[in-house]
């Protein structure tokens, strides 16, 4: 195989790859793999191009054994750590022999394992709180409170607590599975956010009026309808509204508003948005890009104290997506808080 050849077949490779040949010497590389080692690799040795050294292994011992070998390989490009799997190949030249390394970008493959591995720590971590509890509370009913009436009345009423805490947590769990796996099928019947709306406020006043919230609605007098799934839209709302209500504080109040737009910035057509807002403390900047993540809170123990299991914000997401909207979340630190969800409006 001619040097023009080598480099032809480089050139038509979609990812990152060079040819290294006996002694080590770099004889082909294209743009991709230029643009991830550095320009200008043509003739130069294997060492000062890369000081990996599962990868010089990698490529050492597919010349030995002529059999394919890969490794990873980790870099860093724009401050943020990337991830390649290196496939190293043997290939027979018209003198001698060479290897031909390709490199597979597999950092979002690898983000979503990690992501996987935080999930079952976090989820593992979140149901071990309460069992130990429920345990510590039985041993203490089986051994020193076992005659003590008092005492057995108030461990029931926190194992009661624990174990719906543990009840949430999973109903939760099969909530964000469910929709996660109806995130792309879009729904196809119709919902009026103007009664879907009116209806859960009615519900939940009674939340409110014991938190000492006043609820505020601004809601049109006409229908205003949205291609959705009536239930999730309505989990949604739920969510949102006892969110702002379980911690905006006391003495504040949540409104709740509904518009119509002829053309959505957000989505480019005609949408629909609902604000939901509160007067309550805020939310700190740096938390607002985090606050959909699986289990992120803000404040870890108000919210456990508060029966919120982390989850909430993460269903929200995923019922907006399924959608086809957006999700805005504003707040500032010592005026309050606006969540905004944006949905097309019905054809």
């Amino acid at each position: 195989m001619t040097q023009d050849a080598i480099q032809g077949l480089i050139d038509a490779l979609p990812l990152p790859t060079l040819m290294v040949t006996q002694g080590d010497r770099i004889v082909g590389a294209n743009a991709r793999a230029e643009k991830l080692l550095g320009q200008g690799l043509a003739g130069r040795h294997l060492v000062t191009v890369l000081r990996h050294p599962s990868v010089l292994d990698a490529i050492e011992a597919c010349a030995t054994s002529r059999k394919p070998k890969t490794t990873r390989y980790l870099t860093s490009a724009d401050r943020n750590e990337m991830t390649y799997q290196v496939h190293c190949g043997y290939i027979d030249l018209a003198e001698g022999h060479g290897v031909l390394v390709s490199f597979e970008d597999i950092t979002h493959v690898e983000a979503i394992s990690q992501m996987r591995r935080d999930f079952v720590a976090n989820v593992s971590h979140e149901l071990r709180t309460p069992l130990t509890a429920l345990m510590g509370f039985i041993e203490t009913l089986q051994g020193p409170a076992s005659k003590d009436p008092a005492a057995q009345e108030r461990f029931l009423g926190i194992m009661m607590n624990e174990a719906g805490r543990m009840n949430r947590l999973v109903s939760d769990l099969l909530s964000l599975s469910q929709v996660e796996s109806e995130e792309r099928i879009r729904p196809s019947q119709s919902t009026d956010l103007t009664e879907l709306i009116g209806s859960t406020l009615r519900r939940i006043a009674p939340v409110a009026e014991k938190s000492r919230v006043t609820l505020q609605d601004e809601l049109p007098s006409t229908p205003v309808l949205v291609p959705g799934d009536e239930d999730q839209l309505r989990q949604v709302f739920t969510n949102l509204i006892e969110n702002a209500i379980k911690y905006g504080g006391t003495d504040q109040t949540v409104t709740v508003r509904l518009t119509q737009m002829q053309r959505d910035p957000a989505l480019r057509g005609p949408g629909v948005r609902v604000e939901v807002r509160d007067t309550g403390s805020g939310i700190d900047q740096v938390h607002l890009p985090r606050l959909t993540e699986r289990f992120y809170r803000v404040d870890s123990h108000r919210s456990r104290e508060m029966g919120g299991t982390g989850l909430g914000l993460a269903i929200v997401k995923h019922i907006v997506n399924r959608h086809r909207g957006r999700l805005k979340i504003e707040s500032t630190a010592g005026e309050g808080s606006r969540f905004t969800v944006i949905l097309p409006a019905l054809d």
